[in-house]
């Protein structure tokens, strides 16, 4: 389109130099709607919840032009109907409905590889006779399909600007702030025509309700007589409304239906007249072809197994290096530290518990930057969509559908957010039955516990010269949660009763070149979250370890100090192995050792001993407190092993009776309790707050704890 300068700049500047604009980023899902917001937005985004609903809002800052607009991110919708809450959220700020949220300017972003389809939405927001614009994504991908745009002529048929962008490599955002600039300022005049004669459809009671709400559009007035109850009006105004559609004998599914096709009829002519589509014969593109392979009956799912495979092998072989360097680091850290501080409450604090707990986490930073860079990849390369469509026969067979699939994914990052997002599954049972099974996903929480306990009890063996044991062992864990998932699903499936009929759509994505950029980014912001947000709660927590672990019962710990000095006054004491008997008998005694000691009758039937019930105990606040737990733990006993990796502490750890503690069969068995043990307060939250009860996140509770330790009981008695 073209911009006019000069004067045109300078009204512009005198409107909105004091105004904040608002504006609605809207369209298809799959259309380039988030890509477009974070190009828009960069760095300065909120996500947040729209008031009253679990919806996410994503909400950013932009400057266009002379002032600072505010971007929404709305849920991406197919039509003006909506048919799930997040369209419903939508569609309540594009019919000014919601009172938190006025739009100033509403962006259309729009495929141009699937134009006839987003051309339906976009007519319905021109009939509104709002301020838009359309942004025209994808056109690199149109051009390899053949098909050609004649972008002013498009202009001159729909009656608002459009413009093409690419979000993804930042082309044609200046135009699009420009475009925004002129709607905004009311200078670029809206189409004065309807796109289609929505009069026509039922022109009594559109008169009639536009007489009760002056001021609305025509087609507004169709929406008024539709959806009515779902708005926020005066009784007296719903009840006006209502005997309106009674006396002019409105149908609302006739009404649209008739609309709709409408609507598609004047897309065709719109579409002949400025679209060039491909010769229908020709051959098909590269997404077809990949599809074709990626997609096949068999092929399909050895392929997806292929592909999960190499990314575990990735996140062990990889990240092994970088792991090494940052153990050796901390230990030798300190070490120095434990040389140079002298020995009081404070320094034995800052090494034994602040250092020693975080220490246990940060070496696992390089193996969540590789998880989360790789499916950053699989979901940008368009492969991640592909995998609920491979999914969804095996998924219906235990109650859910292919939608399901993605919350699953997502939760081997963090159930919270998973859980969030089953939101987008309209049947009710299919919603509840995922939200059940996703804390089975092994979540990024998990990954330090497993990363520690496959090192410390699985060996390093490779087969072929390549494929790790180890990393085998770490896919089995994943794949048992996803398999006792499906089996949780398909027995519960008997006791949730729904009526409703469940449809599977799903629009494949085309297949793209990953965004390495893109990548790296993720892999930083998900590191930077992990050490922040874990880091508060093991700090805490380990600062109260410490001191459960550093104190206990006067007559206890006085006994303790007793027996020690009588054993350094014996002739020819051994002072270095009384110090370490010291050491694990004040332990023993602290605050911190009762509670394990306590707890150890009902564990010890799974191989662990009181300082792993412990671990188990401070792992409900956060599951990767586990590591930090037991580095705290392992450092208060052994004062001299400042300078030593966890690892190799928890290699050295024995019963009372001299055994070890973690051979195979206790970390076989450990393992297994973490991938099933529900050890996360937050979660249990999200599931109340998305079901609005404590039913489901009780029964949530009860069934993984039994699992848990049901499971780990027959692992250990079969090893040991």
């Amino acid at each position: 389109m073209i911009i006019g300068q000069g004067s045109v700049n300078l009204r512009l500047f005198r409107i909105l130099e004091n105004k904040q604009l608002h504006i609605a980023l809207v369209g298809n899902p799959n259309s380039g709607k988030s890509s477009l917001f974070n190009s828009l937005t960069g760095l300065s985004q909120k996500v947040g919840n729209f008031p009253g609903v679990t919806v996410d809002k994503k909400t950013g800052t932009s400057k266009i032009g002379q002032s600072t607009a505010k971007i929404i991110d709305l849920p991406g919708t197919y039509s003006l109907y909506p048919r799930r809450l997040d369209e419903e959220v939508a569609y309540k700020v594009i019919l000014n409905q919601d009172k938190d949220l006025k739009a100033d300017v509403i962006v259309v972003v729009a495929d141009a590889s699937n134009l006839k389809r987003n051309l339906l939405f976009c007519s319905q927001i021109i009939d509104l006779k709002r301020p838009v614009v359309m942004a025209l994504t994808m056109m690199d991908l149109a051009r390899k399909k053949g098909i050609h745009i004649n972008i002013n002529e498009m202009e001159r048929e729909l009656g608002i600007p459009i413009v093409a962008v690419n979000p993804r490599k930042n082309k044609g955002i200046d135009h699009l702030k420009k475009a925004i600039e002129l709607v905004s300022g009311n200078l670029f005049k809206a189409p004065v025509h309807n796109f289609i004669d929505v009069e026509a459809l039922a022109p009594q009671a559109i008169a009639g309700v536009q007489q009760l709400v002056p001021g609305i559009s025509s087609y507004e007035g169709v929406h008024y007589l539709i959806n009515h109850e779902t708005f926020t009006l005066p009784d007296a105004l719903q009840e006006q409304i209502e005997q309106t559609e009674i006396d002019h004998h409105f149908n609302p599914t006739k009404t649209q239906a008739e609309e709709i096709l409408q609507r598609y009829q004047r897309i065709g002519m719109v579409m002949n007249g400025s679209v060039t589509l491909p010769d229908p014969n020709k051959k098909s593109i590269l997404t077809d072809k990949l599809d074709n392979i990626f997609l096949h009956r068999v092929w399909g799912y050895f392929i997806l197994l292929a592909v999960l495979f190499l990314m575990f092998q990735c996140v062990f072989l990889i990240a092994s290096y970088p792991m090494d360097w940052i153990e050796s680091g901390t230990a030798a850290f300190s070490g120095w530290l434990s040389n140079i501080l002298p020995e009081n409450n404070f320094s034995d604090l800052l090494i034994n518990g602040i250092i020693a707990g975080l220490g246990g986490i940060v070496i696992f930073v390089p193996q969540i930057m590789i998880l989360f860079g790789l499916i950053t990849l699989l979901e940008d390369t368009g492969y991640m969509a592909r995998i609920s469509f491979l999914t969804d026969r095996v998924m219906r067979s235990v109650g859910l559908n292919g939608k399901s699939v993605m919350p699953m994914i997502s939760g081997f990052a963090c159930a919270v957010p998973a859980i969030m997002s089953a939101r987008a599954i309209e049947n009710r049972k299919e919603r509840l039955l995922t939200i059940l099974i996703t804390p089975l996903m092994s979540c990024s929480a998990r990954l330090p516990v497993y990363v520690i306990l496959v090192g410390l009890v699985i060996p390093k063996t490779y087969f072929l010269g390549f494929i790790s044991l180890q990393g085998l062992m770490m896919m089995g864990l994943y794949l048992l949660g996803v398999v006792f998932a499906l089996l949780v699903s398909y027995v519960a499936k008997f006791f949730i009763k729904n009526k409703e009929k469940s449809y599977f759509i799903l629009e494949l994505p085309v297949y793209r070149a990953p965004r390495w950029k893109n990548a790296l980014e993720t892999m930083i912001e998900k590191a930077r979250i992990f050490v922040v947000q874990a880091g508060k709660i093991i700090m805490i927590i380990s600062i109260i370890l410490w001191f459960l672990s550093s104190f206990g019962p006067k007559e206890r710990m006085h006994a303790v100090q007793q027996e020690y000095e009588t054993a350094l006054a014996k002739p020819n004491a051994d002072t270095v192995l009384v110090e370490e008997t010291r050491a694990a008998a004040k332990l023993e005694n602290s605050y911190a050792g009762i509670m394990g000691k306590t707890i150890e009758p009902v564990i010890h039937p799974l191989g662990f001993d009181w300082k792993i019930g412990i671990a188990l105990v401070t792992s409900f606040a956060a599951r990767e407190v586990f590591v930090g737990t037991m580095a705290t733990l392992y450092s208060v006993e052994d004062d001299g092993g400042a300078n030593m990796a966890l690892r190799d502490k928890m290699d050295k750890a024995t019963f009372e009776d001299g055994t070890k503690v973690f051979t195979v069969a206790t970390g076989v068995s450990l393992l297994i309790f973490y991938v099933f043990a529900m050890l996360c307060m937050s979660t249990l939250a999200i599931v109340k707050r998305e079901t609005g009860s404590w039913k489901w996140p009780l029964i949530q509770l009860a069934y993984m704890t039994g699992l848990a330790y049901g499971l780990s009981f027959i692992v250990y008695q079969l090893l040991k």
